[in-house]
């Protein structure tokens, strides 16, 4: 059953990673890049500072939080556990995968740091905001980011799904977390100084 699933995902990552161009070469590499969504992030933190003032604070640690144990605990938890090769580096397929640039990454895929952070991120904005038209823009994102990495070659779909479920877990906690000490101490303070 294991082996049908792992060539279900080889075929699967096969069929989406043979429909490239050079043109969305340079966009999927730029899609899958980190310093480039650096100004999504600090729109984000602007719009957090503006909105919730000095409550941010904690709102950026919980964030922070997040997509730090979602990437490390991928890497820790995951691909020095299972220690599946990427698809770039797995010589049963190498030949048949279209790669970018030269750009293999690391030796082993499962799960994808990049959905894993991605979702961790994206998810914990989404309960924080609770809006329709974010949750599309963010959920929508974060599965943008996570299918470049098929498309470079470098994750399976398998890959990217964990990765997604994994930070979307982290995320739900971190802000299950961060709502239990809002409630217990943050809102309690506020209470008690429109008290004074």
């Amino acid at each position: 059953m294991l082996d049908k699933l792992i060539q279900f995902d080889i075929n699967l990552f096969l069929s989406l990673n043979q429909f490239h161009s050079p043109f969305w070469d340079k966009v999927m590499l730029f899609i899958s890049g980190k310093i480039e969504w650096l100004p999504l992030y600090l729109a984000v933190l602007g719009y957090l500072i503006y909105k919730y003032r000095w409550k941010s604070i904690a709102i950026i640690i919980a964030v922070i939080l997040a997509v730090t144990l979602a990437d490390q605990m991928a890497v820790k938890a995951f691909k020095e556990v299972f220690q599946r090769l990427r698809p770039s580096h797995n010589p049963d397929i190498q030949q048949l995968v279209h790669i970018v640039n030269g750009y293999r990454g690391g030796t082993y895929g499962f799960i994808s740091n990049h959905a894993a952070n991605s979702f961790a991120f994206a998810v914990f904005i989404c309960l924080l905001f609770k809006n329709r038209y974010v949750t599309i823009g963010f959920l929508l994102w974060a599965s943008i980011v996570s299918y470049s990495r098929i498309y470079l070659g470098v994750h399976y779909p398998a890959d990217i799904a964990g990765g997604a479920l994994f930070g979307a877990g982290i995320a739900i906690s971190i802000y299950k977390l961060y709502t239990f000490i809002d409630i217990k101490y943050f809102q309690k303070s506020e209470q008690n100084n429109l008290r004074v």
